[in-house]
């Protein structure tokens, strides 16, 4: 069992009460850590590190912030198969999906950045008197809070960034997923990155994440998580005019028009309805299918979806592992309670799988298809996050527009259809972020991510997320 600590000024130390908080395996139900429940006392102390770093930090070069971005991305692709098993056994998320999405992207992303921060163009705009110089300038403090169903992939997506701008970072991981968060400070101190440059503090969100959303010496936060807490967040932060990013939840279509080809797309429709366990804000959670081909798609749907492994998340053959608690599971039961009181049908899973091992308690669900319900039940239009999918017909496109447009989300959606003049023109309806056609979850860190509506504030990504993290000035220089 592991003892994690704060990382603050470049030590790991106790949190100030030295109150500590369990961690679990949700696959096995077995505690695995501990880490500190951080106060308010632990946030100043990393507001000091980083006001006592900050001046030095900014003045240092973007080429030179970027091969700190190279040195940490090398550390990290060296402990690549470490990151991969504890993000599964943090997590429960199968190990391949660690590997080919998790330890993946967590390497990618830090060389990502620091390649886009070494080649960013310097703007300028001419007049005719006179020539205007945009300049990116630190923010200073940069407050990050990150979710458990992609913990070390969704931190490195904000530290690279915020790093290579040249601020200073205090960073808030899930309570519940603490470990590679742990090793990236590992891999920073052992670096030798300057001292209160990044902090990491452990905690519960409604104690140290409210602290650190509500200090006034921190200009920028960067939230991702639920729509209930980053109400919370923006509420907050506001007020005090911080520079604010919410990437929040979603209940996603996934629209399929009669001249789909289902037999080319089966698997990864199947795959955008239940990777990791549906627990990822992207995943197709509303399906649907034009009448015509209603009764076909629901045979092929199925026919894939009872063929996936679910079990043991460091098998190599796992599809589906556990969720992330089984606080967690019970909400997502009770939605599927709820379903069948709304008049739905369980066309495939609704139950937990029967294991006789060492995962008879953990957090454990069966993939489940709902059928049968009115589009706008509570079931088809709140975010379960979980294995769950609901199937609704449509005979009209504009139907289908209507249906994907009618909750209060708006962060991805999917087209399958073989007209992609068609699918391209049903995407510009859409009131969401992100629309994929006959794929899903196909990335472009280059390209604006985020969403509308309840689904979140802002756009990250690319030259988005360099913006974000730092100051726009305009320098206006008259000509001699």
């Amino acid at each position: 069992m592991n003892s994690i600590q704060n990382y603050i000024n470049g030590e790991f130390v106790s949190s100030k009460n030295d109150e500590c908080i369990d961690n679990f395996n949700p696959a096995t139900n077995e505690k695995i850590a501990t880490i500190p429940r951080s106060s308010s006392q632990d946030i100043q102390n990393a507001v000091d590190a980083c006001n006592l770093s900050k001046s030095s930090w900014s003045k240092l070069s973007i080429t030179e912030r970027a091969e700190w971005l190279d040195k940490i991305a090398d550390e990290l692709e060296k402990r690549f198969e470490e990151i991969s098993k504890l993000e599964s056994i943090d997590t429960g998320k199968p190990i391949s999906l660690s590997r080919n999405v998790d330890a993946t992207r967590s390497v990618n992303n830090f060389r990502f950045f620091a390649d886009l921060a070494r080649n960013m163009e310097n703007k300028k705009f001419e007049m005719k008197d006179a020539i205007n110089n945009i300049v990116n300038k630190p923010v200073g403090i940069a407050g990050l809070i990150t979710p458990w169903n992609l913990p070390l992939y969704l931190l490195s997506w904000k530290v690279a960034p915020a790093l290579v701008m040249g601020n200073c970072i205090i960073a808030k991981p899930s309570e519940l997923t603490p470990i590679t968060a742990n090793l990236l400070a590992e891999v920073i101190h052992k670096l030798g990155l300057p001292k209160g440059v990044f902090n990491l503090i452990h905690g519960y969100g409604n104690e140290c994440g409210q602290a650190l959303v509500s200090h006034p010496e921190i200009n920028l936060i960067s939230f991702t998580g639920g729509t209930k807490t980053g109400k919370i967040v923006a509420k907050t932060a506001a007020p005090m005019f911080k520079k604010i990013s919410l990437e929040l939840g979603g209940k996603n279509a996934t629209i399929i028009l009669k001249d789909a080809d289902l037999n080319s797309h089966i698997d990864n429709i199947v795959r955008s309805s239940f990777l990791n366990q549906g627990q990822v804000c992207l995943c197709g959670s509303r399906i649907l299918v034009h009448e015509s081909i209603y009764s076909s798609f629901l045979e092929l749907f199925k026919q894939s979806v009872s063929s996936m492994k679910i079990g043991d998340p460091l098998d190599e053959n796992t599809q589906l592992g556990s969720l992330i608690s089984n606080e967690h599971l019970e909400k997502v039961d009770n939605y599927v309670k709820l379903a069948i009181e709304e008049g739905g049908e369980i066309l495939y899973g609704g139950q937990r799988p029967n294991f006789n091992n060492n995962f008879a308690e953990g957090a454990f669900y069966e993939p489940t298809i709902i059928v049968g319900l009115d589009y706008k039940s509570r079931t088809a239009t709140e975010e379960i996050f979980g294995p769950v999918v609901t199937i609704h017909k449509f005979n009209e496109i504009e139907e289908a527009i209507q249906i994907a447009n009618s909750t209060n989300y708006g962060l991805a959606a999917s087209i399958w259809t073989q007209d992609a003049t068609l699918g391209g023109d049903i995407a510009e309806k859409l009131d969401t972020g992100m629309v994929w056609i006959n794929c899903w979850l196909h990335r472009d860190l280059r390209v604006p991510f985020g969403g509308v509506k309840n689904s979140g504030l802002g756009r990250e990504g690319g030259l988005y997320s360099l913006n974000f993290f730092s100051e726009l000035q305009n320098i206006c220089t008259m000509n001699d």
